[in-house]
Order: structure tokens, then sequence, then C-alpha cells
């Protein structure tokens, strides 16, 4: 994480740590045995701040917290248990809401376990922070909020069109912190991500995101499947472009922050076809693409407009999709056993 502290010591709008508050405080990540949460956990450690991980393992993976193990408390637990809220938020000053039962096809099939897990546990951690005197919570949103608007750059002000229950469930969670934030009850903020990729993303299964999934097809020499003609865009966003606006979103005076929703994406437009040619020209190899019907539920085009998140948080996406995707590429040569699992199967641009 050296880079992101290189940013941060450039940049002009920085951390601004609020009153009665020390530079380093106590988080919780929640999800944090996952892709966001584990990177987000790092960076947080490196930056001198105490961290507890909740995670019930559904999704995330106990290895991707083995280096740091010794450094945080883990806590398995599920947030849809009031309990473990309570246990979990006791002590803490920042909660960072990464933890979400993902995936668009997956909510199609079991939306009431997408309901319970993204919307019953969130309303249980947003009452469980607030009886515990957590400051304030960053909540990780969806982009998937604006559904497929023919409207680009996604402005916040847009209605929110979710053609999922994923979608729709990450619109409550958002709205439910929000509001718990206009209403003064705690300090809250909301991320919408636009395609986050990035080291220790799983690239395998049925609900694969498409930019380590192409990376295993190119390291193994095996046709990548793809939904759709490959010409759906997407603003792809490096995990260290979140992890900014995520130590933004805590840092950032009350006032300026808190009750906002902002966009969090790189701000660039990308087809699905050029992402491949990008990821073959960093790894020097051809990926051969089988192209398959179009996925129910996703999106066309997706591209985030940044202006609220500069004016709120101060937001500017330190990481390009060039440099992520190359950063991405260097750290999976020296982690090889990242991609080893078999069977990347068919992905749609997530």
């Amino acid at each position: 994480m050296r880079g992101l502290r290189e940013v941060y010591a450039r940049t002009s709008v920085g951390f601004h740590y609020p009153a009665g508050m020390s530079s380093s405080f106590r988080a919780l990540v929640t999800g944090g045995a996952g892709f966001i949460g584990c990177n987000l956990a790092r960076h947080l450690l490196s930056g001198g701040h105490t961290v507890r991980v909740v995670d019930n393992l559904s999704t995330g993976f106990r290895t991707n917290l083995d280096e740091i193990a010794d450094e945080i408390e883990f806590r398995e637990g599920d947030l849809r248990d009031p309990a473990t809220c309570a246990r979990a938020t006791t002590g803490i000053d920042v909660v960072f809401h990464v933890a979400a039962l993902p995936s668009v096809p997956r909510s199609l099939v079991d939306p009431i376990a997408c309901h319970e897990n993204n919307v019953t546990a969130t309303i249980n951690l947003l009452q469980a922070a607030r009886e515990s005197g957590v400051r304030r919570i960053v909540y990780s949103a969806s982009s998937s909020a604006y559904g497929d608007t023919p409207t680009l750059p996604k402005v916040e002000s847009m209605e929110p069109l979710p053609r999922s229950p994923y979608a729709a469930a990450k619109l409550a969670g958002e709205l439910y912190t929000l509001a718990y934030a206009r209403a003064g009850l705690i300090e809250g903020v909301a991320l919408r991500y636009f395609n986050v990729f990035g080291p220790r993303q799983d690239p395998n299964g049925p609900y694969a995101a498409v930019v380590p999934a192409l990376f295993s097809a190119a390291m193994r020499g095996v046709p990548m499947g793809i939904y759709g003609d490959g010409l759906q865009t997407r603003d792809f966003t490096y995990v260290d472009n979140v992890i900014h606006a995520n130590m933004l979103a805590a840092t950032q005076p009350a006032e300026r922050a808190t009750g906002w929703m902002v966009n969090v994406g790189a701000g660039t437009r990308t087809s699905l076809l050029d992402l491949v040619r990008l990821v073959s020209q960093v790894t020097g190899r051809e990926i051969e693409l089988l192209h398959r019907p179009p996925r129910a539920g996703d999106v066309r085009d997706s591209l985030a407009s940044l202006e609220r998140a500069k004016a709120v948080l101060g937001y500017e996406p330190p990481v390009s999709l060039p440099e992520g995707i190359t950063r991405l590429w260097s750290w999976l040569q020296e982690h090889p056993e990242a991609l080893s699992a078999p069977g990347a199967g068919s992905v749609a641009p997530r």
C-alpha cells in the first residue's frame, strides 16, 4: 500500500480527523475476509489504526487475512444476528460496512437471502453501532442502483432504477444508512462503487468478476466465456481508489460528509472488448472469447460522475485503469496461487 500513502502525502485534500478523535482510530471492517475488506484492513493497519474484522466466510476467505492475522482481531459471525452486531461494534469508532451477499444472478435465484444479508444485516449493524456509540459508518453501496438508464455519466441525483433484487437490496441499505445519518442517530456516508478490481479478488465460480477471470484465462491459456457482444461498458475501478474514498469518507468533518451518497469510480468508460485487449497487452497473452447470450439483470453501460465525490470528500481517483491492470498483473505474478483454482466460467462485466 506504499503507493496509496504517497498519494495521500501529495493530495491537497487530506484527512481531517474530527475533534475529539486522534489520528488513529478503532475500526470495524465487516466482510473483512472478502476482496475489498481485506485490502481495506491492510491499509488501516499500515496507517496505525486498530482493526477488528467480522465475517461469516460465506463469500470471503480466511486465507485473505493470513498475512495480517496476528495484527487484527477476527470474529467469525453473521450480521443477521443482532447479538453478533452488538459484540462487533463495541469499542469501535468507525465502521466500514463492506459485507454483502453479492451478485445480480445469485439474487435472482434467492432474493430472500439477498434481502436478509444485505438489508436486515445493515439495519442490525446500524442499530448496534448507534447503541455502542460508534461515531460514523461508511457504507459500501453499489452503482447497480442506477439500473440501465441511457444517460451517462451516472449522477447521484438520478432516480434509482434497480433491475435486480441485489441492486434493490444495496440501495435499501444505502437509504437506511443515510436515513440514520440525517436523523442524527449516527454519522453516515454511502459510497456507490463502480466495478472494483484488484488483488485477492476471487476469479472462480459462477459469480466471478470479469477482471480476475480474464487474468485467469490468460495465465491458463483457456477460452473466456462472456455474456453479450462485449461492447457493454463499465467504469472499472482499481481497489486503491476505493480504499482512498473510504478513508476520506471516514475522516472528513461531519458537516461536510455525513448524510451524503457519492459515486466512487475512475471516471472512465471502457468496453469489455477494450478491457480484454488491455489485459492481453499487459500479460502478452491472447485471450480467446466465447460469446454467449446476454445475462438477465445486467446493465448495458455505466460511468461514474465524480463531481459530487470531489466536492463532498475531495475524492479524485489516484489510479487509472491501465495502471491498475499493470499493478494487478505484477501482484499476480508474485502470487500465482491466487488464480490456481480451476474453471473461470462465463462472466459479465461486473
